[in-house]
């Protein structure tokens, strides 16, 4: 399954996300999705199925507890993937950063003018 059909998954998106917050036990994982989006719990065990077979999340054993972390691979290959686009928001970030702290600073002496 290519990466973007893996991620185009609202559920599997936020699965990741969680993940992303650090390791959690399965059973943390399946609570917070279905509540969110009203799924059973096989339906979220299918989910984490793909993102562990495609690499997005990998699993250990801890006693009878299945622990699930971000896998980075796949994450690494969506980020070449995304390089070549980045010139289209680098700059205006760039920019926007450059007039913000120009923002600071003009308020920071008219601040410091005021009596």
């Amino acid at each position: 399954m290519h990466a973007f059909d893996v991620l185009g998954d609202p559920v599997r998106r936020r699965i990741l996300e969680l993940l992303a917050d650090g390791e959690r036990a399965a059973g943390a994982v399946t609570e917070v999705i279905r509540a969110e989006f009203g799924i059973s719990q096989p339906a979220v065990s299918q989910h984490l199925k793909v993102l562990r077979e495609n690499g997005f999340a990998v699993v250990r054993q801890d006693g009878t507890r299945r622990l699930y972390a971000v896998g980075h691979a796949p994450l690494r290959d969506v980020d070449v993937w995304l390089d070549r686009f980045r010139r289209y928001w680098t700059p205006p970030l760039d920019a926007l950063a450059t007039e913000i702290a120009r923002g600071k600073r003009a308020r920071r002496l008219t601040e410091g003018e005021a009596p």
